[in-house]
This record gives structure tokens, C-alpha cells and sequence, in this order.
């Protein structure tokens, strides 16, 4: 299995409590944020990771070389900032599989990988977490079979889905579509879901954005020892 991982944020939120670094490598009792995903992915039988780099790239080019724990570690590096969607169609172009999948590296959601597939003609299919009382992310509507209905702004929902930033998808998904060179991914995926013949699936694990402050704390926490 292959996975991309988006390293590439300033972590502008998170500027007052991890300086001078990019947010993959924000400290976690002492190891960086990226290792823990790395370990997630090495212990589910991942052999190669495309990590999409930007800001302060050299930093996490040091630090995990081109290997971890057997697997391979690839570098997508941005010479301008491409925002997620141009940092990850540069990362595709490096990926061998017809399949890969991509996280964010900047949450972490707890979960078996290897039950996400691909159907039919579908482009893309979203992990998602069901969340009660929340208001910091959109909520995405799926119908009866699975596929996505409709992405709905950030605003208070009592109970609901939102993208937990884990996903499966072709390699080929940009293809046919006019795009700019830097571009929002959750923008594209809002705007053309139904073109890719987007799916999504529910899942109940352990899942943290460490992207403000308070969750970032709160992620040290639950992550000591």
C-alpha cells in the first residue's frame, strides 16, 4: 500500500505554541507529530509514503532521512506554495499505484485503513467521524448508499459527519478538470463531488485535529506515555 501524506501548512493557528517549525513536526512528548502517523501507517503494511513538503521542508528532510521503520519515505517538495490540492497532484506524480491514499498531517484518526475501497466509477471515497455538538468543521450528508449529498458550511450541528482528512482515491482523479496551479483540495471536493462520484464512510476511532492550540494540548495528553 502507498499513502501520501499533506505536510505542507504554515500552522499559522498554531504559531504561539510551536514556532519556527512546520506543523508535522509540532513536539509530542517528545516526537514529532509525523512519526506518529509514520508508526500508524508502517504498523497497517504501508511499504512507500509520499510526504507532500513546503514550509521549512529541510527540517523534516533531516529528520526521517528516506526510510522509517522499512518503509519509503519519498519527498514532494513545493518550490511554490501550491496549497493542498496543487501539493497533492504533485504528489501523485510520484505515486506507482493506481490507488493511494493521503491524510493530513496535521490530525490523527484512529482507524483500519484497509476498509476503504474503491467501487465502480467512483474517484474517491472520505473517512469520516461522527461528531456531536460541533462547530469548528463542515458537516458532509451522505444518502442511503454512501455516496455524498452535500457539504455543509462550518456551523453549529447537533449530531453529524465531517471529513476527518483521510481519504482513498485514484491517482488520475484531476484529470479532466481546469485547475489552477495552487488550489484548496476540500474546495475542489466541495465543488465536484458528484462528478467524481465522491462515497464517504463512518467510522467511530480516536480522531484529534491538533491544528489550534487547545486540541494540540489536549492530543499530548491523551498521547503521554
Amino acid at each position: 500500500m502507498e499513502a501520501i501524506l499533506l505536510c505542507g501548512g504554515l500552522g499559522t493557528r498554531l504559531k504561539s505554541v510551536v514556532k519556527d517549525l512546520p506543523k508535522p513536526m509540532a513536539n509530542i512528548n517528545g516526537k514529532p507529530f509525523l512519526q506518529i502517523l509514520l508508526e500508524f501507517l508502517q504498523k497497517q503494511g504501508f511499504k512507500q509514503v509520499i510526504l507532500a513538503v513546503a514550509y521549512k521542508f529541510e527540517l523534516i528532510q533531516d529528520f526521517f532521512a528516506n526510510d522509517f521503520k522499512g518503509m519509503k519515505l519519498i519527498y514532494s517538495i513545493e518550490k511554490s506554495p501550491l496549497g493542498t490540492g496543487g501539493g497533492l497532484r504533485q504528489a501523485l506524480s510520484y505515486a506507482s499505484q493506481k490507488e493511494v491514499f493521503v491524510l493530513n498531517g496535521d490530525s490523527f484518526f484512529d482507524i483500519n485503513l484497509k476498509a476503504l475501497s474503491l467501487e465502480g466509477q467512483s474517484k474517491i471515497i472520505l473517512a469520516l467521524k461522527r461528531m456531536k455538538e460541533f462547530d469548528r468543521y463542515g458537516e458532509v450528508r451522505l444518502t442511503e448508499a454512501g455516496f455524498i449529498s452535500s457539504f455543509r458550511e462550518k456551523e453549529f450541528v447537533n449530531e453529524g459527519l465531517i471529513n476527518a482528512g483521510i481519504y482513498l482515491l485514484k491517482k488520475d482523479i484531476f484529470e479532466g478538470f481546469i485547475l489552477n496551479d495552487s488550489f484548496s483540495f476540500e474546495d475542489f471536493l466541495q465543488a465536484n463531488f458528484k462528478a467524481l462520484k465522491a462515497k464517504g464512510l463512518a467510522f467511530e476511532g480516536y480522531f484529534k485535529d491538533i491544528g489550534v492550540p487547545e486540541d494540540y494540548e489536549e492530543f499530548k495528553r491523551d498521547f503521554k506515555g
